[in-house]
């Protein structure tokens, strides 16, 4: 945590990189982890809580394996997001923000991404998938369950959503982090 507060000139600066740290080594933001940032920045925990919960990449129960987004606004849904996301649900057996009982995926309907032109969009650990049909959704569903690699439309592998959030944290060069 405090390899993270040495980066900004002021120390609270730190608490979006810390929340993502925790994130990755509980698979979400407890508790604990929230009267952890708060001891080390010297905020209390109702402050660390306001912004853990004003932000939705803050996760405030444990997640999947893999956390996957479907858009449902506007054009995602005129486009076939609401689609998309019925599908995936009842392919799954899940609703909203829920996980699936093996524990590999977490899903849950998110606004905008701004990649209106290739929607519908859907995310998987923070990664676009464009242009989504039912029938491509529930392929990729599959994949994840079986532990099949699934690459992004736009190029990267996907591993898992801790891995993702630890991306969000460590810098290039930087040595392992870990609250502790």
């Amino acid at each position: 945590m405090r390899q993270i507060m040495a980066r900004y000139p002021r120390p609270r600066s730190a608490l979006l990189p810390m929340l993502h740290l925790v994130q990755s080594e509980e698979g979400y933001v407890s508790p604990a982890g929230i009267e952890m940032c708060a001891e080390e920045l010297g905020l209390t925990a109702a402050e660390v809580t306001a912004v853990a919960t004003f932000y939705t990449m803050y996760k405030r129960r444990p997640q999947g394996t893999h956390h996957v987004g479907v858009c449902t606004n506007s054009l995602c849904a005129i486009m076939g997001g609401d689609a998309v996301f019925a599908r995936v649900k009842e392919h799954l057996g899940i609703g909203n923000d829920q996980t699936t009982a093996d524990g590999a995926i977490t899903l849950e309907h998110i606004e905008c991404q701004a990649a209106c032109d290739f929607a519908p969009v859907m995310t998987i650990d923070w990664e676009f998938f464009d242009n989504q049909t039912p029938t491509s959704a529930v392929a990729l569903m599959d994949d994840l369950q079986a532990g099949r690699e699934v690459r992004s439309t736009r190029g990267p592998v996907i591993t898992s959503w801790r891995d993702t959030e630890r991306l969000l944290v460590v810098e290039a060069g930087e040595q392992a982090l870990s609250v502790a």
